[in-house]
């Protein structure tokens, strides 16, 4: 046999020992990931034959929460931003929130709007304080064709991403819609954070969990509001069970020529809304 011809067969058999290693691997993660995940989906079971659950008090079987924006309304004064942070112990920093709120500014002969948030470098000097947010006045001497207040929060999708990319099952749907975080199952390894396509989740480095809204899940399955929705003056925010055609967030809904952020994706969101344009995404 010639030299190349024994060169490439060699080649050939270490290529395929290498192959065969690989896959036993990979096996073996497999099984490993399966193994967490079937500890996950019996986690999710069991609570589900419970005869309540979450609470004693409260069954998530007969529940479909929804939330409502009207764009129309909001006057982007940022209390319902300040009230989710007491709520929910969100760091008093300028760049930690549940829930935010972006403004949207055509100005005129402009095609594309200029959009800013609490987190802007000169809105956070407008505030004066890591702990209260305002949106500067810097559109005074402007010639302003539109503008309008976009309030934003995780979406509790139909089809969430972060919960299929989550690798451990720590990030899960409940049966009322609401996508929680069981932070005894994190690793923190933040594909969730990477796999939300609205920016909604932020990664706790204290904590080494990721975190979102939950629609102040501690509040809503007692039968109240979510903080956001009380704090805000002029009820820009809609919240309610969709279970109840007579509920806040049915009546919104149907009364109203409502969307969602990014239908493209196909992850049907459960946040609707009102007064906004295709530049909101």
């Amino acid at each position: 046999m010639k030299r190349e011809a024994i060169s490439a067969l060699r080649a050939r058999r270490l290529f395929l020992r290498r192959i065969g290693g690989a896959a036993v691997a990979g096996a073996a993660v497999a099984a490993g990931t399966a193994g967490v995940m079937r500890k996950a989906a019996a986690k999710s079971e069991s609570a589900a034959a419970q005869e309540s659950f979450p609470t004693p008090d409260y069954d998530w079987t007969k529940h479909r929460w929804a939330f409502g924006v009207d764009a129309t309304k909001c006057i982007g004064c940022l209390r319902c931003v300040e009230a989710c942070k007491r709520e929910n112990g969100v760091p008093l920093t300028a760049h930690h929130f549940n829930t935010w709120v972006e403004r949207y500014v055509y100005l005129e002969g402009e095609d594309k709007p200029r959009i800013d948030s609490q987190q802007d470098p000169v809105n956070i000097a407008a505030s004066g304080s890591e702990g209260e947010y305002r949106f500067a006045d810097r559109y005074a001497g402007a010639k302003v064709e539109k503008a309008f207040f976009v309030p934003k929060l995780c979406n509790q999708c139909e089809h969430p991403p972060c919960v299929q990319v989550c690798p451990v099952g720590a990030t899960y749907k409940g049966a009322d819609g609401v996508v929680l975080i069981d932070p005894k199952y994190s690793i923190g390894c933040r594909y969730c954070v990477q796999g939300c396509p609205y920016g909604a989740r932020r990664f706790n480095a204290e904590k080494g969990v990721s975190q979102k809204c939950y629609w102040c899940y501690h509040r809503i399955t007692k039968g109240l509001q979510p903080a956001c929705v009380e704090a805000c003056p002029v009820g820009a925010r809609i919240f309610g069970d969709r279970n109840d055609p007579q509920s806040p967030i049915s009546l919104f809904i149907r009364n109203n020529r409502v969307q969602a952020l990014k239908p493209e994706t196909g992850n049907e969101p459960n946040v609707y809304y009102v007064g906004i344009d295709k530049a909101v995404s």
